[in-house]
């Protein structure tokens, strides 16, 4: 079996085996010293995973400590040599030694543990502390007696570690060898001959230390023994083993311990001395020993994570030479003077706000040098944050997410970490890492209004604005940037773009084109706002625009009718009373409101004190008593205004008669026409040739009468009753004037031209026109009017029936609304 492992070392044979565990733990064992780059293990295959998975999910190394002695071939999934390896630098005598890595994939998170086995080749040589050994020794001591020598330190461990000594030349001294405890070997010279001063004063021997390696290496160390002379007794030690404990951190000259030798002899052969005996350096530094008392005391800090125990050899001499020896065995005790240590191996950040409870994102390592319960940690996170930690693969913790996550509410988290040993008192170490949270859209727009109402006034310019629009979204980035536009295609027929046109970036709604609020009052547009993820969300809002009246159109009369070509003459009794309804000025406006609300007032008159006008109706009443001092003409100039501003404005003239009868209206009425203030001369001219067209008329009439009934037996009674008939030009026939009511209300007046003949299947019955409302008419009663048609029916019965008799009247038929 030697042989066997001697030549697996020779050849530098890679030996690797497989621990399959639950963990997916995989182990390999190589040899220390290998060369850069060497193979030591094929993780792909080992541990059953693809090379395309080792390259997506990045695959890395995590190794405790500072020194990466190996790093990973990601493309061919080979562990290979990165640095050199000393074992007796990593593990120094412990055995077997190891050390540990991982084996990190991500997307998923997936975790491997890999062990790493270094063997011990024989690349050291025993070594001894010191240079020489000196002892004095006396002549008498007798033979047996046993002088502890110098221990060599091999730094190597099993079989290429130190296995024998030997001593030369073996004269006077015989060796033996010792196993201690720990497994190292110390070796003694036992006198076998007696010394003899007087012969040979000083011996000069050689011990070999040798180690089991193959090659063998060995070091050396010069024994030099001076004889003194005979000295009965050496000294003897209390204890043949001494053990303390200290505490790690003690400060310095703490009292470890006192240890205690006794000489038998007497006087100055009794005296003894201490003094610490074949120990390395590392041990004189740390601890101190008087060497009258005895007392050992702490030198320098001592730390428990360096070092555990410690083992010293003590030496207790007389002034002859003689010595006693023992051993004293240090515990040290371990305090809680280290922090758990936290790593982050692996963060992601950011991470979606649409993750799923459970969601890895970090992997982390936490480490605390201390042992016992010094040493157990426990890891935890506010319990307030969505979070939550979970065990893992030895020291390592993930950190998942425990509910969902809203980016809307929290964009980002500081996480802290915190980890707690169970010492007493307990040690704690913080980290805080930034978790940023990305968006996803799941939130849509959102207007600040419910419905929107703006008002624009009209006759506005085109392409101003006349609202925004406002619509935020609780997502970021991407999700959140709006969008406006339009969802009407058309409004009343006509398309929406020849009305309104939406901003899509800012929603600024502009007018297209001029409104008229006589045309359009109202309208509703439906506007969407849509975010700019994918999908999209849209959420649409009615938005309803009010066009406000503007002043733009002025008073329109409808009553007088103003007519440039005959006058208009309202006719007033001299015995009309105080309020009198002479006629109401009628007028409307197009615009609404205020805008069309109506003032009447009278801005000229003939006689201002004869007449007054409503501001309200536009009636014009009598204010005062018609006396007959009054003038017969009488015009009257009347504005009205709408409330508008600026106000706009519309003037009638209204012609009033002033008389009883309708021939002194017509004998005053001819002047009109030379009132150079209005202007009326072709008004007098119409008249008169109206008057001219009506009496032919009536003479033709009377002539054809008088040609039909010639024989007429009543001829005499039918022109009596002809010559009463009053002719009344059809153009000259006034008003009737009536106060109709509490509104005053003017009649509608027709004119029916009535033709009427002997022969009733012939008579007839014709609409000429109406009655011009500019045209100034008398005021026949009814009864004239039937008296007028009773003459005619029988100036017809009368007639002879071989003689066909033809009569025409013109007749006013006034309506009252």
């Amino acid at each position: 079996m030697k042989s066997r492992c001697l030549k697996w070392q020779v050849q530098m044979c890679i030996v690797f085996c497989i621990i399959s565990t639950g963990l997916a733990q995989i182990r390999y064992s190589i040899p220390e010293e290998m060369k850069r780059g060497l193979f030591i293990g094929d993780i792909g295959k080992d541990l059953g995973i693809d090379l395309k998975r080792l390259i997506t999910g990045k695959a890395r190394l995590v190794i405790d400590g500072s020194q990466q002695y190996v790093q990973l071939d990601r493309d061919k999934g080979h562990l290979v040599v990165k640095e050199r390896i000393d074992r007796e630098q990593l593990c120094a005598q412990k055995s077997p030694c190891s050390f540990s890595l991982e084996v990190v994939l991500e997307n998923p998170l997936e975790l491997y543990a890999v062990t790493v086995e270094v063997h011990d080749i024989n690349d050291n040589a025993p070594v001894f502390s010191e240079k020489e050994i000196r002892l004095e020794i006396s002549e008498s001591v007798p033979i047996g007696t046993h002088f502890l020598l110098d221990s060599a330190m091999d730094l190597d461990v099993g079989i290429n570690s130190l296995q024998s000594y030997t001593l030369k030349p073996a004269h006077n001294f015989v060796l033996k060898q010792h196993n201690r405890p720990d497994g190292s070997k110390c070796a003694e010279m036992v006198l076998q001959t007696p010394l003899d001063r007087e012969k040979q004063g000083e011996h000069a021997l050689t011990l070999i230390a040798v180690d089991g390696g193959n090659p063998q290496r060995s070091g050396t160390i010069q024994v030099h023994i001076i004889v003194l002379d005979a000295n009965d007794n050496a000294p003897v030690f209390s204890q043949p083993v001494y053990k303390a404990s200290v505490v790690e951190n003690s400060l310095k000259g703490t009292l470890v311990t006192t240890v205690n030798a006794v000489d038998a002899d007497e006087g100055f052969n009794g005296n003894v001395t201490y003094a610490f005996t074949h120990v390395e350096e590392s041990i004189r530094q740390t601890f101190q020993l008087d060497s009258k008392t005895g007392d050992i005391r702490v030198s320098s800090n001592i730390d428990y994570e360096k070092v555990q125990q410690y083992e010293i050899n003590l030496q207790a001499k007389d002034p002859w030479g003689l010595t006693g020896s023992s051993k004293l065995i240090i515990e040290i005790t371990d305090v809680n003077d280290n922090g758990p240590v936290i790593t982050l191996t692996s963060f992601s950040s950011p991470i979606s706000e649409d993750s799923t409870p459970g969601t890895v994102i970090a992997l982390i390592s936490v480490q605390d040098l201390d042992s016992g319960r010094n040493g157990q940690v426990s890891l935890f996170v506010d319990q307030n944050l969505p979070f939550k930690i979970k065990s893992s693969l030895r020291n390592y913790y993930t950190l998942v997410t425990h509910t969902v996550l809203d980016r809307e509410q929290i964009s980002k988290y500081n996480i802290t970490i915190t980890a707690t040993d169970e010492g007493l008192p307990s040690l704690t170490s913080e980290k805080t890492v930034l978790l940023e949270i990305s968006d996803v859209n799941d939130n849509a727009p959102r207007f600040d209004q419910n419905e929107y109402r703006t008002h624009v006034v009209e006759n506005n310019s085109p392409g101003i604005s006349i609202l925004t629009l406002r619509a935020t979204d609780a997502d970021w980035g991407p999700n959140a940037r709006i969008s406006y536009r339009l969802l009407n295609d058309e409004i009343t027929g006509i398309s929406i773009s020849s009305y309104i046109s939406v901003n899509s970036d800012n929603g600024v709604v502009y007018a297209v084109r001029s409104f008229d609020y006589e045309h359009t009052k109202e309208f509703n547009i439906k506007v969407s706002a849509q975010d700019g993820g994918s999908p999209p969300l849209s959420t649409n809002v009615t938005v309803i625009i009010c066009i406000q009246d503007q002043n733009d159109n002025s008073p329109q009369i409808l009553y007088p009718v103003q007519s440039g070509v005959s006058l208009v003459a309202e006719m007033v009794a001299r015995s009309a009373d105080v309020g009198y309804l002479v006629t109401k000025v009628v007028a409307v406006d197009a615009d609404s409101g205020q805008n069309a609300w109506l003032s009447y007032k009278l801005l000229k008159a003939t006689d201002r004190a004869l007449f007054e006008v409503g501001s309200q109706n536009g009636e014009i009443r009598t204010s005062r008593q018609v006396s007959d001092k009054d003038a017969v003409k009488q015009r009257l100039v009347v504005v009205v205004e709408d409330n508008g501003q600026p106000s706009r404005s519309a003037t009638v003239n209204v012609n009033v008669a002033v008389a009883d009868s309708f021939p002194e209206v017509l004998s005053e009425f001819s002047d009109f026409t030379h009132d150079k203030d209005y202007n009326d001369s072709l008004t007098f001219y119409l008249v008169l040739s109206l008057a001219v067209v009506s009496f032919l008329f009536i003479v033709s009439v009377i002539v054809l009468v008088s040609v039909k009934v010639y024989r007429w037996r009543q001829s005499r009674l039918f022109y009596k009753s002809n010559g009463n008939l009053p002719v009344i030009p059809s153009a000259y026939y006034p008003p009737r004037y009536a106060d109709v009511g509490a509104t005053g209300t003017l009649q509608h007046v027709y004119n029916y031209e009535v033709c009427m003949t002997t022969d009733s299947r012939k008579s007839d019955v014709r609409y000429v026109r109406p009655s011009s409302q500019n045209i100034l008419i008398t005021d026949p009663s009814s009864t004239e009017t039937m008296q007028h048609t009773q003459k005619a029916n029988n100036i017809l019965e009368d007639a002879d029936p071989d003689i066909e008799v033809s009569l025409c009247f013109n007749y006013l038929v006034f309506i009252f609304p």
